[in-house]
């Protein structure tokens, strides 16, 4: 088992990208290569910096993939909303992935602070 596989915060990050792909499943198909796409790479984009991060030997490295994946959530949350303008998301898939998303978001800055780093 990798290190990172241990992290609750990791494993809400997988489940979530899950989620995206579910919700995001029934969008137009001439979304596939633009919104979907977008969606897809920022959810799978936390649990993979959390797992890089793991991997770095010091912890202002650590804190530095940990601030990655914050900014992926960020992008998620904007193209959520996008996506709920657009009628692709409808208001409870939407608060569905903003409350997990918002979930892992307060995971990732307890872990940041955990590290000492501000």
């Amino acid at each position: 088992m990798f290190n990172f596989e241990k992290l609750d915060v990791w494993q809400k990050a997988i489940d979530f990208a899950d989620l995206v792909y579910v919700h995001t499943r029934n969008f137009p198909a001439d979304e596939r290569f633009g919104l979907t796409n977008q969606m897809r790479r920022a959810a799978v984009s936390i649990s993979s910096n959390i797992a890089e991060g793991t991997s770095r030997t010091s912890q202002i490295d650590f804190a530095r993939f940990i601030e990655i994946a914050t900014g992926s959530i960020f992008e998620v949350v904007s193209q959520a909303f996008i996506g709920r303008r657009r009628g692709f998301l409808t208001e409870e898939s939407f608060r569905a992935l903003y409350s997990a998303v918002d979930e892992i978001g307060r995971m990732l800055s307890g872990l940041r602070k955990s590290l000492g780093i501000n």
